[in-house]
């Protein structure tokens, strides 16, 4: 069993495959890829490791880690221990695709894919004439309609084959990773679910379910938790299920289109005009904009490997529509610092805030963040938590602190003045209509 996205033992069909097939007997690997590794950033790497060691703990400490390209790493291992077929669950991913049938070519047994991190594959939903869908709302309706399996139990026994494995890297280790964890958090979460649609927009209630970590990892199947929300009735349980559906849409785009990990799905937004990112963008990413919202979704990122998802649109538009730097360089960043970086996810929001994607925001739809900000954060207790400098403020009035007639000292002015910021934006999308 070659575990990738799918670090659990439960409802993982590529594992009781695995077994059935060696008839109890399987080796556990995981490949420590150069190629997926290097381009990872640290909250990522921390997670990955800490989910591995709980992953390995419920394996009685017999899974194996090693490192090298998958291409040799795996079919030696199979080589070793004379392996009837390798299993795992299927990767649509650019690289993942390639890097699979690489392997297979090196092996001298089946490469066996069984499901995918998804309730519904990518390349399952289609329309009547059998194309992939561009808008959600349609998509939505067809993979309801479609539907997927129920979950299944882990193995009731397995051997595991103990081998020669790498020293995992060191890391600063994540308490609440692994699939244990993920399921107790998903259960607790899922308690005040009837609050989803009401409060997920926000930050400053901190109600949303964070479960994109262990869904980034496998550590639980979204098949689990759909299993979980068919049970209840409420608008939040029917938000949330068609949140899930959004993160398989996006998946269904990239493994379609997979050049729109870093390029648009809208053709003419490739002469679109952006600015080269300078002390702007520096500025950005290191939370002083001058903008309170922005500044605090920035120090979040920084801090926690996390950011409200409400919060991320906001950032999003900043860069891409004030600041008028290209998104890709957001994704970007939002790769080497999010915890639950998701090329999927990730590329194809991006494009949806910068109106170049499939189903994308009118690129006129332009967020003002001071709006933003007294509109979902209407307290301010969100800002005053990750803008120090604006601890002090009470109320509304800290989106605005230039407004205040003693402007806290250390805080920047805006960088920006929205307003212009928004009519070159206008400009410049004309010139390409």
């Amino acid at each position: 069993m070659w575990f990738r996205r799918d670090l659990r033992l439960t409802d993982n069909p590529a594992l009781l495959d695995a077994v059935a097939a060696g008839d109890g007997k399987v080796a556990g690997l995981f490949v420590l890829d150069p190629a997926l590794w290097d381009a990872a950033g640290d909250p990522r790497r921390d997670h990955l490791v800490s989910s591995l060691k709980s992953l390995s703990d419920a394996m009685g400490g017999k899974l194996v880690v090693r490192r090298g390209d998958p291409a040799d790493v795996v079919p030696a291992l199979a080589a070793e221990i004379d392996a009837a077929s390798v299993h795992v669950s299927a990767d649509h991913g650019p690289y993942g695709g390639r890097r699979d049938a690489a392997v297979e070519k090196a092996l001298d047994c089946p490469l066996v894919a069984t499901g995918s991190p998804y309730a519904v594959a990518p390349g399952r939903v289609l329309n009547g004439q059998g194309n992939p869908y561009q808008v959600f709302t349609p998509y939505f309706r067809a993979w309801l309609e479609h539907g997927w399996r129920q979950p299944v139990d882990a193995p009731a026994k397995v051997d595991w084959v103990g081998k020669r494995s790498d020293a995992l890297p060191k890391v600063s280790l994540v308490e609440e990773a692994g699939e244990a964890a993920a399921r107790a958090h998903w259960q607790e979460w899922l308690e005040g679910v009837a609050a989803y649609d009401d409060e997920r927009d926000r930050p400053d209630l901190d109600s949303t379910s964070r479960m994109s970590v262990p869904l980034k990892y496998g550590e639980i199947h979204p098949r689990t938790m759909l299993a979980d929300l068919a049970r209840l009735r409420s608008k939040g349980a029917e938000a949330y299920r068609r949140e899930l559906a959004w993160r398989e849409f996006c998946a269904d785009l990239l493994a379609r289109y997979p050049e729109a990990a870093w390029n648009p799905l809208r053709q003419e937004f490739t002469t679109m005009a952006y600015d080269e990112p300078g002390d702007a963008f520096t500025a950005w990413r290191e939370g002083r904009t001058g903008y309170p919202i922005v500044d605090a979704g920035m120090h979040q990122l920084a801090e926690s490997g996390f950011m409200h998802n409400r919060i991320r649109m906001v950032v999003a538009s900043f860069l891409v529509k004030d600041l008028h730097v290209h998104w890709k360089y957001g994704a970007r960043w939002f790769m080497q610092r999010l915890r639950d970086g998701d090329l999927a996810s990730n590329s194809l929001n991006w494009q949806w805030v910068a109106g170049c994607g499939a189903d994308a925001s009118p690129y006129f739809r332009i967020f003002n963040p001071t709006t933003q900000g007294k509109k979902f954060d209407p307290d301010g207790a969100y800002v005053r938590r990750w803008v120090p400098e604006l601890a002090e403020i009470a109320g509304k009035a800290v989106h605005e602190p230039w407004l205040l007639p003693d402007p806290p000292a250390g805080y920047p002015a805006p960088i920006v003045d929205h307003a212009e910021a928004r009519q070159e934006s206008l400009r410049r999308y004309a010139a390409i209509k």
